[in-house]
């Protein structure tokens, strides 16, 4: 797949150290991807959780940060959508937040 907001996880990843580490390891996992479901993407991460048909939250850290991503599995993209601690998680609608 295809992770488009590449700099967002980087400059995140820069201002939290302790993100890196996880954010990598998504990185990685999701560009050698091919998922056509959102239940593969949550059979490779088994704290995933799909909010919608498209968009999903991942834990980093041990669930000190979120990650909302949408995908677009026709086409083969990841959308970065938000990117927090979990209290900035907690202030958002996960469903329709644009915040990058």
């Amino acid at each position: 797949m295809r992770v488009i907001a590449r700099s967002t996880l980087i400059a995140f990843a820069a201002r939290n150290p302790k993100a890196s580490a996880s954010i990598e390891r998504w990185h990685q996992i999701v560009r050698h991807a091919t998922w056509k479901t959102p239940e593969e993407v949550r059979a490779a991460f088994s704290g995933a959780k799909a909010l919608n048909g498209e968009r999903i939250r991942f834990e980093l850290h041990g669930g000190d940060f979120r990650m909302i991503v949408a995908f677009d599995f026709r086409r083969q993209v990841a959308f970065v959508k938000f990117l927090g601690t979990h209290a900035e998680y907690d202030k958002v609608d996960a469903l329709t937040v644009e915040r990058f």
